[in-house]
């Protein structure tokens, strides 16, 4: 882990936040990535202070030139870059009959897209260096469908597959990048107060306040992959509570 150049998305709040935290803690030097200057600004200060290295940059995950610019900032900054985690998402879920079409938009815009534009802007430096990790943040409905989460969850499938789809490719071409993607389950961040269906809303919160888990959870897999051999892939990693709740 140490010294290694790690570009984190979504870095402002809950599982981005918690994981550059440990990740500067353990040595690396974090480039931090979200569309909150101001809390982006405050988390790079207080990990310096603590005697870690991070430099930010405000990234909005549905612009190629914003992802494209964060790569370079970790480049002209540290000369290199090791990590990527593709961490932006949100959660807006509600029933299909809902017909909340703009969240729909917005999941595919930031879910997907964020995560394609993530790969463009780092997969060339990879592919020269003959190195590189990709972390992405799927869910645990990525794995099993649930009702009022369609369109949520076919973000999260696909964020499966194309990440699978990687790992494979580039054992196939020989360039040596590895990947892991995570899971999670109920995981008590800001992402519940994007759920605009009082419903749905309503429901989720009685969940997460039963079996919800901490941010920090998430960081300690994140940190788990990278610290891995080279020579060792952990491609997927379900995280969630210890009681049966999915």
């Amino acid at each position: 882990m140490k010294d290694k150049v790690i570009i984190i998305t979504g870095a402002s709040s809950g599982i981005g936040e918690a994981t550059a935290r440990l990740l500067a803690a353990k040595g690396a030097k974090v480039v931090l990535g979200a569309r909150r200057e101001d809390r982006l600004k405050a988390l790079a200060a207080e990990i310096t202070a603590a005697g870690g290295e991070a430099v930010w940059q405000v990234l909005d995950v549905t612009k190629q030139a914003d992802n494209d610019a964060i790569v370079k900032l970790a480049k002209d900054t540290y000369g290199r870059v090791d990590v990527i985690f593709l961490n932006a998402g949100i959660m807006p879920s509600s029933p299909l009959s809902a017909l909340r079409t703009d969240d729909w938009h917005d999941m595919v815009d930031i879910n997907i897209k964020g995560v394609l534009n993530g790969v463009a802007a780092v997969l060339p430096v990879f592919i020269a260096q003959k190195s590189g990790h990709v972390i992405a943040t799927s869910s645990v409905a990525g794995l099993k469908a649930y009702p009022a989460a369609a369109v949520y969850g076919g973000t999260k499938f696909f964020v499966r597959d194309f990440m699978e789809i990687l790992r494979m490719e580039s054992a196939m071409e020989g360039t040596n990048i590895r990947t892991a993607t995570i899971f999670p389950a109920a995981v008590n961040t800001e992402l519940l107060g994007t759920i605009s269906d009082i419903g749905t809303a309503a429901g989720m919160a009685a969940l997460y306040e039963q079996v919800g888990i901490t941010s920090d959870r998430i960081a300690n897999v994140v940190a788990f992959a990278i610290e891995q051999p080279a020579d060792t892939n952990v491609s997927e990693l379900t995280v969630g509570p210890t009681v049966q709740a999915w």
